[in-house]
């Protein structure tokens, strides 16, 4: 039989080749914290087109073991309320909910540069693990971690119980931040944003850090790590490429109904200078959600088979509609603003730069705008007022 132990070992060395694990006191806490305790009642495996519900009490131990140790992201909820023991059977569905896989797990982790006495703010308890690697060093009074879903919370608090840490789990909107044990030393977010809350940044002490992916798209998204200044502002730059599942308060509603409808009057027509398609490579996705935060791309095909694209603002009332003829693209705007012409002369920008890689961004918060900008590109410089 397989000891739990082993596989902790095990999971731990293999961070270790990856050049993740790199902290002597996180290797500590993934040997010791069971990661199986945080994934009851199961998990959701992906199958293509269906999720197979998958138990711990349905499922031999070993296998079970095998699962919670894998260094895959283990979905536990889907579409806001249905978990694996109450599933029949393979089912249909949109994650809501996960155990984030332990690669990107740890290398938040050791990006937040903790020591010793650190005050942690986690957005986003999701099944708790993570709460706890941060309890076995900094201690159970040291974090506190804020959970939207009433029935993830309890869920995760539970787990975290159980496995000895009563450490402060707090349900509640998470883009609050939770003032009442602020400040904090770190912030850090489990799930994806459109920006960076003020609130963190004032909740957090002169010199700390928050650590928060930025975007909205499920690609096309970006690790900031920033660190807060004297004045109240916090300054830094994008890390690395991340995807996490977005904040519920700001998740996405896909578009339903005719799109030819919502695209009849435009007020302009023109050709693209740059092909709708670089959108769908995470570089220029990227800079497309920093020229239009609320923006949502959308694929579709005509009866023909010929490809449409098109790009809906809901909260500016605003749209483009890309229309190809098979060699080039003409592009439709209609609404308040002129969403493309925006997104293009960044995208242009950054490609006259020599197309830099997503660690050039950087970035600053105030309490009135968020700005971003590349250093190499004096021409692509985005803010965006606060109302």
């Amino acid at each position: 039989m397989t000891d739990p132990a082993s596989e902790r070992r095990r999971m731990a060395a293999v961070l270790s080749n990856k050049g993740v694990l790199k902290s002597p006191w996180l290797r500590g806490a993934i040997e010791t914290i069971p990661r199986e305790q945080f994934l009851h009642p199961g998990v959701f495996l992906d199958e293509g087109r269906t999720w197979r519900p998958v138990t711990a009490l349905g499922t031999a131990p070993d296998e079970w073991l095998k699962i919670a140790y894998s260094v895959d992201t283990l979905t536990t909820q889907l579409d806001g309320h249905l978990t694996a023991d109450r599933a029949g059977g393979p089912v249909v569905g949109v994650p809501t909910s996960s155990s984030t896989d332990p690669t990107t797990v740890i290398g938040m982790i050791e990006a937040l540069d903790l020591t010793a006495g650190h005050r942690v703010l986690e957005i986003g308890t999701g099944t708790g693990y993570s709460t706890a690697l941060m309890c076995h060093y900094l201690g159970e009074d040291n974090v506190t971690t804020v959970e939207v879903d009433p029935q993830v919370a309890a869920r995760a608090d539970a787990a975290l119980e159980s496995v000895g840490y009563s450490t402060w789990t707090v349900t509640g909107d998470g883009l609050l931040g939770h003032p009442h044990r602020a400040p904090y030393d770190r912030v850090i977010a489990t799930c994806a944003v459109r920006r960076i809350p003020y609130t963190w940044v004032r909740q957090t002490k002169p010199g700390g850090i928050v650590l928060s992916t930025v975007g909205s798209w499920p690609w096309g998204t970006g690790l900031a790590k920033v660190t807060v200044c004297d004045n109240g502002t916090a300054e830094g730059a994008i890390i690395a490429r991340s995807s996490f599942m977005q904040a519920r308060s700001q998740a996405v509603t896909p578009l339903a109904g005719d799109l030819s409808a919502r695209t009849a009057y435009a007020d302009s027509r023109r050709p693209a200078l740059v092909s709708p398609l670089v959108l769908e490579e995470w570089m220029p996705a990227f800079l497309a959600q920093l020229a239009a935060p609320g923006a949502q791309f959308v694929r579709a095909a005509r009866s023909d088979g010929s490809p449409l694209r098109y790009l809906f603002d809901p909260e500016r009332e605003s749209f483009v509609e890309f229309i190809s003829d098979g060699e080039s693209w003409t592009v439709r705007q209609g609404g308040p603003v002129a969403l493309w012409d925006g997104i293009e002369r960044s995208v242009v920008a950054w490609q006259d730069a020599g197309a830099p890689d997503i660690d050039a961004v950087r970035l600053r918060v105030t309490d009135q705008s968020h700005e971003y900008w590349i250093d190499s590109c004096p021409s692509l410089r985005l803010e965006h007022r606060l109302a």
